[in-house]
């Protein structure tokens, strides 16, 4: 707190969390950004406070910053930079007599009470225009903001409740009041917020706010696309006898504006001709849901023809995303789209007219639900997300699900990475990581021919030093004869979901992948093969793997069942370890997997209770009572090579 500062200028903040013990670096994601430890009188850094510099060629928006603590890295929390001036919320503000001054042109940092509702009041004058905003969910608060615009006397004028800014032209000189609340009256920490109050013209469009990304978003822009369109559909374009002409191929923008807008193209096709249609508009992080429909057309006299030849909606998730947001038939992210990547392939010569509109347009009516229509050749590639490896665990703990990559020595991370395919790439996608810290490693899972998934294992040896490192994650593959690189975009909870019944996960895009160890704990256990080797076996063969475990800890029960991850290998049954043996065995049927020869990568997982104590000197009831605390487990790579089976 504050939540952003004025470009050029200097801001003191204050940093609350958990589990911070022993901060020191604030980090940002962007050079212009700087922060050092606030000193007090006698020189010495007060805790938790930072003074952040922020450069004047800083650009506005948002930028991620994070705080190496005794445990390694945290995990982000997003700091906004603009040119407006800022100010922090003088409290108590909870009544119209305490209402804080808000002057036009301003921000004010803020945090939502439990049950209360925020005032503040501003001098307006009459026929002017005012854009009242407030940052929350889209920069990771959980505040679901109300505002309320009110006359003199405090009696409400114009209300909005779906999280839009609120656009008021005043009709009376004096004084207003603005009010903020939670839309179930809800406060606290989480509950923060930025307030902005802008004086605009009338004709002026109303401004766009930055805001994190959806994890949806990782597969736009297509590589090499131009920052800008190269053309722009041209209004009114609605009906047939209006449609816009034009050629293949085209890359063009446009605006689901008004409501209920449906934008009409013509261009001429030939027999045989097969093209690629992409739409973004969601993955700008609009509230839309774009669908074409493009027909074929014939002139039968005065009469037209209309033959469908495609219809194109969502981009499918690249695996199936969880149906209740936590529960593990699948990740609690979503990869997939609500815009459009779709195959056109042209059945007959002539007319073809092409229809753009968004599925549930006529209840939006926002000249901001932008979008852009590219029609090109096919260009295969691929775009990739990552995030922690989701699992269901013990006692409805989900706590544990999303955290940094701040690692404890001895540990093996597993980062699920899945891919969105476009123009019809199929091929492997190997996964690379490059610039660890000391001490660990990184193998990837490859993402196999035509599918989606792969995993990448991050292993921390039980003797690396604390150490911080931003690392390369990639992914690599061959399109049309030349190696490409492509960045794996990561994604995380805003916040730990602790209530798995009464909280809605919050899942975003994240800037940058800083990778830490603690030096200061141990994972609870290790598990690896006895030996360091590749493993080979026969097609068709069953092959024993000795396994080792190091036990650093006690558990809550015996028993850790274990899946298998890697291509080839998914298949494989549950298994059964020993949480109070030292080594275990798997025997692996290549005969029931039916897995054809060559080199693979494999690793297992599940999860424990461990009994966990923390090391900053715990009080005596919690050196008698270590926690509970659930503990996704992987194990580290092993290879194995599975050689042809004998000529008969």
């Amino acid at each position: 707190m504050p939540m952003g500062g004025t470009v050029g200028t200097q801001v003191e903040i204050a940093i609350t969390g958990e589990s911070i013990e022993g901060a020191g670096e604030l980090l940002f994601t962007h050079p212009g950004l700087a922060a050092v430890r606030k000193l007090d009188a006698n020189g010495q850094p007060e805790a938790n406070k930072y003074v952040v510099k922020i450069a004047a060629d800083t650009p506005g928006g948002i930028h991620e910053a994070r705080l190496m603590t005794r445990l390694g890295i945290s995990s982000s929390r997003v700091f906004s930079v603009g040119t407006l001036s800022e100010v922090v919320q003088a409290t108590p503000n909870l009544t119209l007599a305490t209402a804080m001054e808000l002057k036009v042109n301003s921000i004010c940092n803020g945090v939502m009470s439990v049950k209360s509702i925020d005032h503040y009041t501003f001098d307006a004058q009459k026929g002017h225009r005012y854009v009242l905003n407030c940052d929350s969910r889209g920069i990771d608060s959980k505040l679901d903001a109300v505002l309320i615009i009110a006359d003199a006397g405090g009696r409400d004028l114009v209300v909005e409740r779906r999280g839009k800014p609120l656009d008021f032209t005043a009709t009376n000189d004096g004084k207003h009041f603005l009010k903020i609340h939670d839309i179930t009256f809800k406060g606290g920490p989480a509950y923060f917020y930025r307030l902005s109050l802008q004086e605009l013209p009338s004709e002026a469009p109303l401004p766009t706010f930055a805001a994190t990304k959806t994890v949806s978003s990782f597969s736009w822009p297509p590589d090499g696309l131009a920052e800008n369109s190269l053309s722009s559909e041209t209004e009114s374009n609605n009906l047939p006898a209006h449609a816009q002409k034009i050629s293949l191929p085209c890359d063009i923008s446009g605006s689901f504006y008004p409501a209920a807008d449906v934008d009409t193209f013509e261009f001429t096709g030939t027999k045989g001709e097969v093209w690629w249609v992409e739409v973004a508009s969601e993955r700008f992080g609009r509230p839309t849901d774009p669908t074409v429909l493009i027909q074929h057309v014939s002139v039968d006299g005065p009469k037209e023809q209309l033959t469908d030849v495609a219809e194109f909606s969502d981009i499918a998730s690249p695996m199936k995303p969880s149906t209740n947001g936590y529960a593990y038939d699948g990740p609690p992210y979503d990869g997939g789209s609500l815009d459009i990547i779709g195959k056109l392939v042209i059945n007959d010569d002539g007319l073809h007219r092409l229809q753009l509109s968004d599925l549930f347009g006529g209840t939006r009516n926002d000249a901001r639900n932008v979008y852009r229509l590219i029609i090109r050749k096919a260009a295969p590639d691929f775009a990739l997300a990552g995030w922690g490896l989701h699992m269901e665990l013990r006692n409805g703990d989900r706590n544990a699900l999303s955290k940094p990559l701040a690692l404890r020595g001895g540990i093996t991370v597993a980062l699920e990475v899945v891919a969105v395919r476009r123009d019809g790439f199929d091929g492997v996608i190997e996964l690379v990581m490059k610039g660890l810290p000391d001490g660990v490693t990184a193998q990837g899972l490859k993402i196999p021919a035509g599918k989606t998934r792969g995993i990448m294992l991050v292993t921390a040896d039980d003797k690396a030093p604390k150490s911080l490192s931003y690392v390369a994650f990639f992914g690599r593959s061959i399109v049309n004869g030349v190696e490409v690189e492509r960045p794996v975009q990561m994604a995380a909870m805003a916040w730990p979901i602790v209530d798995s019944w009464g909280e809605i996960p919050s899942p975003r895009l994240v800037t940058g992948l800083p990778i830490s160890v603690t030096g200061a704990e141990f994972a609870p256990i290790s598990i690896a093969a006895k030996e360091k080797k590749v493993w080979e076996v026969t097609a068709g063969q069953k092959i024993t793997i000795p396994l080792q475990h190091t036990r650093r800890s006690e558990f809550s029960g015996t028993v850790l069942q274990l899946k298998t991850s890697g291509a080839g290998f998914e298949q494989v049954p549950r298994f059964d370890v020993s949480l109070a043996s030292d080594s275990s065995e798997v025997t692996l049927d290549l005969a029931a997997l039916k897995t054809p020869p060559g080199d693979y990568l494999i690793a297992f997982y599940g999860s424990a209770v461990a009994k966990y104590q923390s090391s900053q000197e715990p009080s005596a009831k919690e050196k008698s009572v270590p926690k509970d605390t659930a503990d996704i487990v992987v194990s580290e790579p092993i290879a194995i090579r599975v050689k042809p089976a004998e000529a008969k």
